[in-house]
């Protein structure tokens, strides 16, 4: 397996220090618009035999193949925010490499009722292309991160091996990490944050459909393992309640965030005042006018997630929690996944949040690289067996939990 790895922040750098531990490939070239941090991330490895550093402009498609066939890529690992996925992923077909990302393309809300019809849904373009990678032979795993991606083999897993009939699926995410020194410093991309979090939510149910309500709707106080403890969580829109219920039988499907009322309350001021707008402004200037995006100011303005490391405390976790029968009788259990800060750091220099979300990608290629998954068309982490990639995980010294609810 020969990997391009495009994108080189925090998330890609994870993904560096985690494969070089591995040997499942030959070649990771990593790339990034910014050449300085795919150097930083290669030279941090200490392993010039298998990674080299390129620079690439992720929306320009005919660069990335241009890549992709320089290097004899025969896999690409996207590693950027949302904005790019259509790009590289059309990149990678028009190339012949297998796709892999961790986040699916952008959702559009309904034009007129936002949040009770769903518009445009997250990976939509994605899986209007799934004939055409179906009929090459192709691959294109979507959505293999933490959330999406760990969550959904979670969801697989609970279908196969502990259920014989499923209520709902819900996805559960809660931490109780801190930051020194700031008192809003979100441990994951803002861009993301935003989009995702000020989005009409998406809920699934069996006899509806897919449909939307009010941003952080839905409140409700999860119990997570290991320390964490009670937080509160909210509906926010997430690519597991579009995945899930292509493959698993349930009859309901969500996904909960806990983040907190001060963080609620800065992205509805944000929200508020425009801050959340990804259309450019135009602003005045010593040099004239200049056309900003809002939203790329904020993550300007706010630390880079992949230097807090040093100063954050605390666990992160992801889990889904699975509501249904097993041999007539009622059962409910928390399929987990933690983190803690203080290790992440001391063994890969990575903090925890980057960290989850690196490691699920890295475990899915060495699947795909052995043959332990395979398949051809648009398919989500839940269109694979779940025991192969949970046994993988844990030999990554990264073990998994699960608890009777």
């Amino acid at each position: 397996m020969r990997v391009l790895l495009v994108g080189a922040g925090g998330v890609g750098t994870a993904i560096t220090r985690i494969a070089a531990r591995r040997s499942f490939f030959d070649l990771m070239v990593v790339a990034d618009y910014d050449p300085a941090r795919a150097e930083a991330a290669v030279a941090a490895v200490g392993d010039g035999d298998r990674f080299v550093a390129e620079r690439v402009d992720a929306s320009d498609e005919g660069a990335v193949a241009e890549l992709l066939a320089r290097h004899g890529c025969d896999v690409l690992l996207n590693a950027t925010d949302p904005r790019f996925v259509m790009p590289l992923f059309r990149a990678a077909r028009a190339a012949g490499a297998t796709y892999v990302d961790m986040a699916m393309s952008l959702s559009r809300p309904h034009a007129e009722r936002p949040y009770e019809v769903c518009g445009v849904k997250l990976g939509d373009e994605q899986f209007a292309a799934a004939d055409e990678w179906a009929k090459a032979g192709a691959l294109a795993l979507v959505g293999m991160g933490v959330e999406p991606g760990m969550s959904d083999v979670f969801a697989r897993y609970a279908a196969d091996e502990l259920f014989d009939e499923i209520e709902e699926i819900g996805i559960r995410d809660g931490a109780n990490l801190t930051v020194d020194g700031y008192d809003f410093a979100p441990s994951f991309s803002i861009w993301t944050t935003i989009e995702e979090c000020l989005n009409p939510p998406v809920v699934y149910e069996s006899g509806r459909g897919w449909f939307t309500t009010e941003p952080f709707s839905e409140p409700e106080v999860f119990d997570f393992p290991e320390g964490i403890g009670p937080v509160e969580c909210v509906n926010v829109e997430h690519e597991e309640v579009l995945l899930v219920p292509r493959w698993i039988d349930a009859r309901r499907v969500t996904f909960k965030y806990g983040l907190g009322d001060e963080f609620i309350q800065t992205l509805k001021t944000l929200h508020l005042l425009g801050l959340d707008r990804t259309d450019p402004v135009t602003v005045p200037s010593a040099a004239g006018p200049v056309a900003v995006s809002p939203r790329d100011v904020v993550a300007a303005c706010l630390p880079d997630p992949a230097t807090l490391g040093e100063r954050m405390h605390g666990k992160t976790c992801a889990g889904t929690w699975v509501k249904g029968t097993k041999d007539g009788a009622p059962r409910e259990v928390y399929l987990y996944h933690v983190v803690d800060n203080q290790w992440s750091m001391a063994e890969y220099g990575s903090q925890a949040v980057v960290w989850q979300t690196a490691v699920n990608p890295v475990v899915a290629l060495e699947l795909v690289a052995t043959g332990a998954w395979t398949g051809s068309g648009v398919l989500g982490p839940e269109a694979f067996p779940a025991r192969p990639f949970l046994d993988l995980l844990t030999s990554y010294g990264s073990p998994w939990g699960m608890r009777e609810q």
